[in-house]
């Protein structure tokens, strides 16, 4: 590995509006020196409005870019956004069983519209991924959805409870281990639209620095403070929940503006 240049695999879906999924991921992975690497697990044709039409990517095509990518160019970290189907996530944490990197699961559901994402059976299928996952990056609905904090680290994962779905003028966000809390951060809520591919943004930015060396505190916090600041340099497109502005993000040390 080029500790420059952490070699990072996104399993997720791709996003034709390039708010989030795959795009949002290469963005955030680039923008913070990785080297990124896909494997596409559904085509999605979505703007800022929301997802007019989902193509699941077969299996057995979802290993064979992963396989492609590992067996030549190498991983360092793997991010797991939308994964698409029961099969693909059971499939999927298969293989990864047999990767010693970290590996962050963003248990996508809904998209930021409110579309669905995945279904109840697929939802199921996640504990499998956070068996193998090395920390899993909820909302607050997710985190519900998935049996609350102690039912995630029973799978011996970390976890991170993202607080953007909470309510008043302070949005926390916190870190745990099975041993309790690590880390708390708090920040001021941004009153903004523009948050489609909050979340998968994140969790590439948390990937990148668990690639690259980082401790997870670390990676956690520069993670927040990266999204965040991709948050306010978003550039207002579309006529609903916009993207937010990867490119624009310079210095994501200090997120206080």
């Amino acid at each position: 590995m080029s500790a420059s240049c952490p070699r990072i695999l996104s399993i997720a879906g791709s996003d034709s509006g390039g708010g989030a999924g795959i795009q949002a991921d290469i963005k955030t992975i680039t923008m913070l020196g990785g080297h990124a690497m896909t494997a596409i697990t559904a085509i999605t044709a979505q703007n800022t409005l929301g997802v007019q039409s989902v193509h699941l990517v077969p299996t057995a095509m979802i290993l064979a870019q992963i396989e492609s990518v590992a067996s030549d160019i190498g991983v360092d970290a793997v991010k797991i956004g939308m994964i698409g189907s029961a099969e693909a996530a059971r499939a999927v944490a298969d293989y990864l069983d047999g990767l010693s990197v970290p590996i962050v699961f963003d248990p996508v559901m809904v998209a930021t519209s409110g579309s669905e994402l995945a279904d109840g059976e697929t939802i199921a299928a996640f504990d499998r991924l956070m068996d193998v996952a090395s920390v899993v990056t909820p909302n607050l609905p997710e985190l519900a959805a998935l049996g609350g904090r102690e039912e995630i680290l029973g799978h011996g994962c970390h976890l991170v409870i993202k607080g953007g779905h909470g309510e008043g003028p302070v949005i926390v966000d916190e870190l745990y281990s099975l041993g309790g809390l690590i880390r708390r951060l708090e920040g001021k809520r941004l009153e903004t639209s523009e948050t489609h591919g909050t979340g998968c943004t994140f969790a590439s930015a948390l990937a990148v620095g668990l690639g690259s060396g980082m401790d997870l505190t670390a990676a956690f916090e520069q993670a927040t403070s990266f999204t965040r600041i991709a948050i306010l340099e978003a550039p207002g497109l579309g006529a609903g929940s916009g993207p937010l502005g990867h490119q624009f993000v310079t210095d994501f040390q200090d997120e206080d503006r």
